[in-house]
């Protein structure tokens, strides 16, 4: 099980994600137009570094839903392998056959 704090530190990163996405999206669209002049983009380079490191899409780490555990996490099941191997030693994942010999 991960620390509280750690699940915590990645549910305020997720929700500054979706605060500032739109906004971080469109200053991104005017940084990369090539139309548009140097100073112009400048600016809006200037006001993307002011927004908080956070609300970036990169600082966000995918984690077991169940465990919270960041590393060997299976994207399909947003699960980690320990938990994806419990749960199918239990029969509790549709189609999943673990295998024993």
């Amino acid at each position: 099980m991960a620390k509280k704090s750690m699940i915590e530190r990645e549910v305020k990163r997720e929700k500054l994600v979706q605060k500032y996405a739109a906004k971080r999206a469109a200053l991104n669209e005017i940084v990369r137009n090539q139309d548009l002049p140097m100073e112009e983009r400048f600016k809006a380079s200037l006001k993307l570094a002011e927004l908080p490191r956070n609300s970036s899409a990169t600082r966000l780490h995918n984690r077991c839903q169940l465990t919270g555990r960041p590393h060997a996490y299976y994207r399909k099941l947003k699960l980690s392998r320990i938990m994806l191997r419990e749960l199918g030693s239990n029969g509790k994942i549709p189609g999943l056959v673990k295998s024993s010999w």
